[in-house]
C-alpha cells in the first residue's frame, strides 16, 4: 500500500481541517453517494469478545468484501457488519484464512504489512480528512487520522487516547490458536470506535438519516504474497476516500 504514516497528536491538525472545502456532504446537497450503500441500525451499547456473539449483532446483516484481484475465484471470503449506539460505532469483520501471517505485538506500527483487517471512516465530505483503523489477528491496532490533501497525505496518532476516546476491540481465531504462524480456518476483530475519539471531525455523531462515507478492507500474506479485497472498489490505493462507499444511519 502507498502510504506514509507519521506519528504526532490530532491537536496539530486542527487549523489545517478547515483550509478546503469540498462540497456539501450528499446527506446534505440531496446528490447520490457513490458507491455500494450500507444501512447502519442503532442498538444498545454491548460486550466485545471478539467472537460477535452478542445478539445485537442479529440486527445487522453480513456485507462482503470483494477480491481486488481479478485473477482465480475468492477461497478466503471475507465479510463485515456494522452497527452504532449513542457513544459510537460497532464493527464486525470475519474471513476465511489459513494462517496467522502477523508477528507485530504492539500498538502503533505498520500493521498493514501483515494480515489486517481496516476500515476507513469519512463522516463529512466537505474535508478531505477520515479517519483509519487498522487491527491485526493478534488484536493489536492502529488508529489514525489522515488529511488527504491532493493525494499526499499523513497519519496522524490521537492525543490524550484513555479514558472515553478508547477503542475496545478483541480478536478470534477459528481452528487453531491465536498465536504467530499458526495454521488456521479463520479469523474475526470486533470494534467498538468511541464517537469521542472521532473528534474533530464535523458530522459526529450520527443521527438517523445521517450519510457517512466509508470503506472496508482485508489484507492477508498467506505463500509469502499479498492479497487483499474491498468493499467499495477503489483503485491502487486505499486512500482513494472519493470512492468510498456510503453508511446510512438509520
Amino acid at each position: 500500500m502507498n502510504r506514509c504514516v507519521l506519528l504526532g497528536s490530532f491537536a496539530v491538525v486542527l487549523g489545517g481541517i478547515v483550509l478546503s472545502a469540498l462540497g456539501e456532504p450528499s446527506a446534505v446537497s440531496g446528490q447520490k453517494s457513490p458507491g455500494p450503500l450500507l444501512r447502519v441500525a442503532k442498538t444498545d451499547d454491548f460486550q466485545v469478545t471478539g467472537r460477535g456473539d452478542s445478539r445485537a449483532w442479529e440486527k445487522a446483516r453480513w456485507e462482503p468484501l470483494h477480491l481486488r484481484s481479478a485473477e482465480g475465484r475468492d477461497e478466503q471470503p471475507t465479510r463485515v457488519k456494522v452497527l452504532y449506539s449513542s457513544t459510537g460505532l460497532y464493527v464486525l469483520m470475519d474471513a476465511v484464512d489459513t494462517t496467522v501471517t502477523a508477528t507485530m505485538n504492539a500498538d502503533f506500527l505498520d500493521l498493514w504489512n501483515e494480515d489486517v483487517f481496516e476500515f476507513f471512516l469519512w463522516p463529512d465530505e466537505r474535508q478531505p480528512v477520515y479517519f483509519e483503523y487498522e487491527i491485526s489477528p493478534l488484536g493489536f491496532e492502529l488508529p489514525i487520522l489522515i488529511p488527504n490533501f491532493d493525494g499526499k497525505f499523513l497519519g496522524w496518532r490521537p492525543w490524550h487516547y484513555d479514558g472515553p476516546r478508547t477503542t475496545r476491540k478483541a480478536t478470534s481465531t477459528t481452528g487453531g490458536p491465536k498465536q504467530s504462524g499458526a495454521k488456521i480456518t479463520g479469523w474475526k476483530a470486533e470494534v467498538f470506535m468511541p464517537f469521542d475519539l472521532l473528534t474533530p471531525l464535523q458530522n459526529v455523531p450520527p443521527k438517523p438519516g445521517t450519510r457517512w462515507r466509508a470503506n472496508f478492507y482485508r489484507v492477508d500474506y498467506d505463500g509469502g504474497r499479498s492479497t487483499s479485497w474491498d468493499w467499495a472498489r477503489v483503485g491502487p490505493s486505499f486512500h482513494e476516500f472519493r470512492k468510498f462507499g456510503t453508511l446510512i444511519f438509520e
